[in-house]
């Protein structure tokens, strides 16, 4: 099971830090990521992290997103700086079984794990 928590409204530039705790698997490390969606737009794989501590942002975000986990590999986390309007959607955390990440965080939204969602707002 995954949960996410964190979501809410800022305004463009501002900052937010999303979590989301996983329960109910205890078999290790492995992938984990985050998407998103906009009404009207397709899901877009934000970021991954695969038990390697290898990481893959989707160009949108890079440089101003940060995906980490915590020590006991129980809460993935994504934090978001500089946000901008176009940066509004609802944000699913997703994972998998396997150890790595295939596709990076574009594959992110074919994870067959995920949570129901935390909805960010960015006003300019």
């Amino acid at each position: 099971q995954l949960v996410e928590s964190g979501g809410g409204s800022v305004q463009a530039g501002g900052s937010l830090r999303l979590s989301c705790t996983k329960s109910g698997y205890t078999g290790g490390d492995h992938c984990m990521g985050w998407f998103r969606q906009a009404p009207g737009k397709e899901r877009e794989g934000v970021a991954s992290l695969d038990r390697y501590s290898t990481t893959s942002y989707a160009d949108s975000v890079k440089g101003r997103f940060t995906i980490s986990k915590d020590r006991a590999q129980t809460t993935l986390y994504l934090q978001m700086n500089g946000l901008k309007p176009e940066d509004s959607a609802i944000y699913y955390c997703a994972a998998e079984v396997r150890g790595f990440c295939l596709g990076g965080s574009a594959g992110v939204p074919e994870l067959p794990y995920r949570g129901q969602g935390t909805q960010v707002t960015v006003s300019s």
